[in-house]
């Protein structure tokens, strides 16, 4: 019986030592104003300040349909995407939107979608940016099986974010 209660304790020691990822930090600068940093949940995007420049974006936006067609043959579902933004970037403002009406349109699994806000130096509250080489916003990173396969920076190469995904897939 103490070994049993000595191991719950040392559990409950353990799990309050781990490391805890802060979802959804906003910060306040009094040069650029309000800006996310690190992890977050799409439904930021759907808040003030970044409503405006969000819904704009996706709702102007005219996604190809026969890519969106062939981009759910070729099961981007079974992918996973880890976004790079910077909430203050002109590209990020454009093309993030456009990304999640796509994804949108395709179903994608919002559990398979990772979104990481980078201040103005492209740098996330836990380093992130690090692991994947980040050095231009917004970075659309595609993966399987938790391997890199190909990522969209900046600007897409065709014009539009749904063929390049589709570019990726196809390799």
């Amino acid at each position: 019986m103490k070994k049993i209660i000595a191991l719950i304790v040392l559990v409950m020691t353990l799990n309050s030592c781990a490391e805890k990822v802060v979802i959804n930090r906003e910060v306040d600068t009094t040069e650029y104003g309000k800006m996310l940093l690190g992890v977050q949940s799409l439904n930021q995007f759907k808040k003030e300040p970044y409503k405006p420049w969000y819904d704009e974006s996706y709702n102007i936006y005219p996604t190809d349909k026969p890519t969106i067609s062939e981009l759910k043959k070729a099961k981007i579902n079974s992918y996973n995407i880890t976004v790079f933004l910077g909430t203050w970037c002109g590209d990020s403002h454009k093309n993030f939107p456009r990304l999640m009406k796509i994804l949108d349109e395709t179903k994608f699994p919002e559990s398979k979608l990772h979104i990481i806000a980078v201040n103005r130096k492209k740098q996330s509250p836990n380093g992130e940016e690090v692991k994947y080489n980040i050095t231009k916003v917004p970075t659309i990173i595609v993966q399987k099986y938790g391997k890199e396969i190909g990522r969209i920076t900046e600007e897409p190469e065709s014009g539009y974010i749904e063929k390049d995904l589709l570019q990726i897939i196809k390799k």
